[in-house]
Formats: structure tokens, C-alpha cells, sequence
């Protein structure tokens, strides 16, 4: 792994060098300036780490000589600090996925509860909300349905900013609150629901063919059309290998005419498979996220009366649950996006 991490550097410096002289890199200068700022916060890592990783060998080598210590201390510290640098160049390394760095479209519906729940989906709304706009994203609400009392029975919102569905995400899922609704008169604690779905916003579908995914075949036309029928292979059969899509067309004169139309028909046929595929993407993830609403379900738990958050999928505890209402999530969120990528590198065989 660490033959990567130099690699990264490597290319990282060649990079710098590069944009140095900019009039010299014409159409290509944007391709490599983003490249350029991918790769810098791990490339600055991995410098922080080799710095320390020298400052070690010093120590190891005064303490051969001269025990101390003040400097075994030191060394440990170093050693700790070597290990930390090393997880997190490594959490940057793991794949992501196009998706995170586009636009989210949040889904909030009152589970169990009746008009608590109701109000409970309402504060996650504004939550999210808040959140959003701390980060410089902009909000739209598509869609609500209000219930009696004002809360939300279903609020969809679309979230528009650089990397908001990589961060959200994690949000989808069963919410659970326990608070002395206002709608109780005795002061009783009551637990209620709320589903978050979270989806990514789905770029129209743009259809590249491949001439290499492609088997043309060739066949004399059949049917009425005159004397040319059946005298050249003019019909043309075209497969597209990766999906199985087949056309055939031949009421055309020519086989060049032929061609074009099918490969016409191709593309409009592969433009609706994959939006269908995006659409059942889609519909499994809601499924995923909503289930039935019921508390058992939860993800997290908001515990007014003693101020506390807890992420079940983390065993995560925070006890500020009035800043996070008010959209400070990060603490939260960061250490959902830090487990996922230690699972990651897990699957991946990194450890």
C-alpha cells in the first residue's frame, strides 16, 4: 500500500508542475486542475506522515544511543500520530461513488405517532434544513401534505449543493423521538416515528454506444417491396452484447439506411432501459429506507428529556440534541461517513 501512496505523491508533484506553465495545457488545463484538488488533501497526508515517519527514525536512532525517557514519550506519540495518518490516507483511497457528489432529494413521512409524529417529521424537516444552509446548499420543497396541528404528514425536499447526497445518505432510515408531546396534557414522555428516505437526483439518462458492444449482422429483406427484395442483404440485424437488446430493420432500400435507422431505434430502446433501471434503483432504495414506519425500526433515537442523540448503527451518543435540531449534524454525519469507509477498506481487504 504504501508503493500507493508515493504514486500518489509522484503524480500529485507532476501535476503541480504542470499547472505551473497553464498556457501550455490549452483544453486540457480544467481536466488536470481537478485532478489536482482530488488528489491534494491526500497527498498533504501523506507528506504529514512521511514527515513523521522521519522524525521516528531520528528518535529510534538517539535512543539506541541514549535511552530517555522524555524522547520515548515523544516516540510514542509519533507512532500514534504515524497510525492515524496511515487510516486516514487509506479512508481517502476507497472508490466513491459518482452519486455522492451530486444533488440528494430528502423524503420525510410521519410514521407511528398520529400528530406527534407528524410534528417530529416537521423539526427533522427544518433540522435538514439548517443543516443544508450552514453547508451553502440550496433548498427547494417539492412537495408537503400538512397534518392538523402544522406538522408534516410527508415533506419531500431537493437539496442542491456539491457532495449533499454523499453526505446525507447516511440520514435514510427509521428516526425515533421520545418527548412529552404538546398535544399531552398529563406530561407523559410518548414515542414517536418518522422515515427519512434519502435519493440520489438522477442526471437524464445519455446514451453512449460502443461500436466494440455492438454485433451487426447482415440478411437478405423479406416481404413486399419489389425487385430489390431478396436480391442483396440489405436487412441488417444489430445485437448491443452488454444489455441483449436486439433490432432488425429491412423496410429500408439500402443497408447504410437500414443501419442508421436501427442503430435509431437502438438508442431510443437503451435510453429506456436505463432509465428504467434508474427507476427501480430508485424505488429499492425508498423501500430500503422507509420500511414500515414502525419505532422498532430505528436508525436513531432523539431523546429530549435527557438532551441525547444515539446513532444505533455506531453505537454513536451525543448529548446536544438542541444544536443538532438546529442543523448541526456534522459530529454525527462524520462519524457515519468514517465507519462506512473503515467497512469499506474492510471488504477490500484493507485493514
Amino acid at each position: 500500500m504504501r508503493e500507493r501512496y508515493w504514486e500518489i505523491k509522484e503524480r500529485f508533484e507532476e501535476l503541480e508542475k504542470k499547472l505551473s506553465y497553464p498556457d501550455k495545457l490549452g483544453s486540457e488545463f480544467q481536466k488536470i486542475l481537478e485532478e489536482y484538488r482530488s488528489l491534494k488533501p491526500t497527498y498533504e497526508l501523506i507528506e504529514e506522515l512521511r514527515k513523521t515517519e522521519e522524525d521516528i527514525e531520528v528518535l529510534e536512532t538517539l535512543l539506541k544511543e541514549s535511552p530517555d525517557p522524555e524522547l520515548e514519550d515523544e516516540l510514542e506519540r509519533l507512532k500514534e500520530r504515524s497510525s492515524k495518518l496511515d487510516e486516514r490516507i487509506l479512508l481517502n483511497l476507497v472508490p466513491k461513488s459518482p452519486e455522492d457528489k451530486g444533488n440528494a432529494i430528502l423524503e420525510i413521512r410521519a410514521g407511528v405517532g398520529g400528530e406527534e409524529a407528524a410534528l417530529f417529521a416537521k423539526d427533522l424537516a427544518r433540522m435538514y434544513i439548517r443543516f443544508a444552509e450552514r453547508k451553502g446548499w440550496k433548498v427547494s420543497i417539492v412537495d408537503f401534505t400538512e397534518s392538523d396541528l402544522g406538522g408534516y404528514k410527508e415533506i419531500i425536499m431537493l437539496i442542491e449543493g456539491k457532495g449533499a447526497y454523499g453526505l446525507l445518505k447516511f440520514e435514510g432510515g427509521i428516526h425515533r423521538v421520545q418527548r412529552i408531546p404538546i398535544t399531552e396534557s398529563s406530561g407523559r414522555i410518548h414515542t414517536s416515528a418518522a422515515s427519512v428516505a434519502v435519493l440520489p437526483e438522477m442526471e437524464d439518462v445519455k446514451v453512449h454506444i460502443n461500436p466494440e458492444d455492438l454485433k451487426i449482422e447482415t440478411f437478405r429483406a423479406g416481404g413486399a417491396g419489389g425487385q430489390h427484395v431478396n436480391r442483396t442483404e440489405s436487412a441488417v440485424r444489430i445485437t448491443h452484447i452488454p444489455t441483449g437488446i436486439t433490432v432488425i430493420c429491412q423496410d429500408e432500400r439500402s443497408q447504410h439506411q437500414n443501419r442508421a435507422k436501427a442503430l435509431r431505434i437502438l438508442r431510443a430502446r437503451l435510453k429506456e432501459y436505463y432509465e428504467s433501471l434508474q427507476e427501480e434503483k430508485v424505488k429499492t432504495i425508498r423501500r430500503t429506507y422507509v420500511g414500515s414506519g414502525d419505532r422498532s425500526e430505528k436508525i436513531r433515537t432523539y431523546n429530549f428529556p435527557q438532551n441525547r442523540i444515539t446513532d444505533h448503527r455506531i453505537n454513536f451518543t451525543v448529548y446536544n440534541l438542541e444544536e443538532v435540531m438546529d442543523g448541526y449534524l456534522d459530529d454525527i454525519i462524520n462519524a457515519l461517513v468514517e465507519a462506512d469507509l473503515k467497512v469499506r477498506l474492510k471488504e477490500l481487504g484493507i485493514s
